[in-house]
């Protein structure tokens, strides 16, 4: 992806202190998604290292992973496959726990969403420490999918949540801070 492209987006990001709680400086994605144009760039950029490969579905967490990953998954010319918080799908799932900071949460995916052997991509807009993408790829895992790869709009390298993922494959991260 040229860099100016790459300096266009970065832009756009604002930085919004002290949210959610204080010491935190939010990097806050939703002038990417106001505007089209740049929407469009960055998906560009998120599908460019799987370009050429056959991709049967992109997996895409909960939420705003459902933006990117249905969005790459249109540009791709395959399938969509939501993982959700417990007891979000309506159908017979598969679930996995994972830890957080101070406890645990679970996602789930629907049991036929991705068959054995079907090429794989997990999608989300943002990568901090890891735990809900490394959960997300257990499932991928279980289900008998191909990982192709992991694609995030933007990474929080000083959370090193991609060491956590090294043991994955490729991780693909458009931006990082």
């Amino acid at each position: 992806m040229l860099s100016d492209s790459l300096d266009q987006l970065r832009a756009a990001i604002r930085d919004v202190p002290d949210f959610p709680k204080p010491g935190i400086l939010f990097k806050d994605i939703t002038p990417v998604l106001a505007d089209g144009r740049l929407l469009s760039l960055a998906i560009d950029g998120m599908v460019e290292p799987f370009a050429g490969q056959q991709v049967d579905k992109v997996v895409g967490i909960d939420a705003r992973g459902f933006i990117f990953g249905a969005m790459m998954a249109q540009r791709l010319g395959c399938g969509f496959v939501p993982v959700r918080k417990k007891g979000k799908l309506p159908w017979k799932t598969r679930g996995v726990d994972y830890s957080l900071e101070y406890g645990t949460n679970s996602v789930e995916m629907h049991l036929d969403a991705i068959l054995p052997g079907e090429r794989v991509i997990l999608a989300d807009d943002l990568l901090a420490t890891g735990g809900t993408a490394d959960a997300a790829l257990r499932l991928i895992a279980e289900a008998g999918g191909v990982l192709l790869g992991s694609a995030f709009f933007v990474e929080l390298s000083f959370l090193e949540g991609r060491e956590k993922l090294a043991h994955t494959g490729s991780v693909h991260s458009l931006l990082t801070f």
